[in-house]
């Protein structure tokens, strides 16, 4: 789509994406979510002839009704709605406005959801699925205890450095979105398997650089790759869900979860930010406590 040069120029437009660089340190993935999405809103604004400091809430609802008939998704609606209150609330402590128009605006609902969650069982039968008698083997087996065992994202595997592991605290140094770092543990067997592939395994793929994790090439291995992995194992144990790399990550909070860890722990451990997105998970415990309630209640 042709953007306007008027609003690519825009100079509150390049303060707000100047702070979310500098002040916020979100990932340059999100920046461009969050610029593509204000670019809309800024040119549907000029072709309306409304400016900026003029939005209310029906200027809003007009908006939200073009993109709905454009056929965009509620859960597409509701991140752009996002988008727009970020940059209203930058606006208002920057003084250029009074009030967030878009602050009580009820906009899109949608329904939040994971995909599919493996058992315990389907996790340890996908973990030990690698022949671990060959380099390759052995090293996609501590690529997912990894995953599943401390919920690393693909992105997070594939950096992850030699001088992020702490063998003696037992733990790692992981980098995630917008570069900020967080400790997350690495239980006992885990830290042994990857103690040996280090010392014994990694040697044998001629490394190119300290990256842990490396193709036949020597070099860092691939979000691509892993995915390939992931879905070669899951065949090969048996796994007919539809299944991604991150799915492990959803099982590491998931099974937190039923094991009774705190919302906010796991929220930690994941990384996330904002506790809202670790709130999907808490599916888990609901479904939980209704089969509880079922099962035990004498007016159920």
């Amino acid at each position: 789509m042709h953007k306007s040069k008027k609003v690519l120029l825009n100079p509150l437009l390049d303060r707000y994406i100047e702070h979310l660089i500098v002040v916020k340190g979100l990932a340059e993935n999100s920046i461009s979510s969050y610029e593509s999405d204000l670019v809309s809103f800024l040119e549907f604004l000029e072709e309306k002839g409304v400016k900026l400091t003029h939005v209310n809430e029906d200027i809003l609802f007009l908006f939200f009704l073009s993109l709905k008939q454009k056929g965009l998704s509620n859960k597409t609606l509701s991140r752009m709605l996002s988008s727009i209150r970020g940059f209203f609330d930058f606006l208002v402590s920057d003084n250029v406005m009074e009030k967030n128009p878009a602050r009580l605006f009820d906009g899109p609902k949608y329904t939040r959801t994971l995909p599919d969650v493996l058992t315990k069982e389907e996790v340890f039968s996908l973990i030990e699925a690698p022949d671990v008698n060959t380099k390759y083997g052995f090293r996609d087996r501590v690529m997912l205890e990894l995953m599943y065992g401390s919920g690393l994202r693909v992105s997070e595997v594939c950096i992850l450095n030699l001088f992020d592991i702490d063998f003696e605290g037992g733990f790692l140094r992981v980098t995630g979105k917008g570069d900020k770092q967080r400790i997350v543990p690495v239980h006992i067997d885990g830290l042994k398997l990857l103690e040996e592939y280090i010392e014994n395994i990694r040697p044998r793929f001629l490394p190119k650089t300290d990256n842990v994790f490396l193709n036949r090439f020597g070099r860092p291995i691939s979000r691509q790759a892993i995915w390939k992995i992931i879905k070669y194992y899951a065949k090969k144990a048996g796994i007919t869900k539809n299944i991604s790399p991150h799915t492990l990550r959803h099982c590491f909070a998931t099974h937190l979860l039923e094991g009774g860890a705190d919302l906010r722990s796991v929220q930690i451990l994941l990384g996330h930010s904002d506790i809202s997105t670790t709130e999907i998970y808490t599916h888990v415990q609901t479904s939980t406590i209704i089969e509880m309630h079922k099962k035990y209640h004498p007016r159920a």
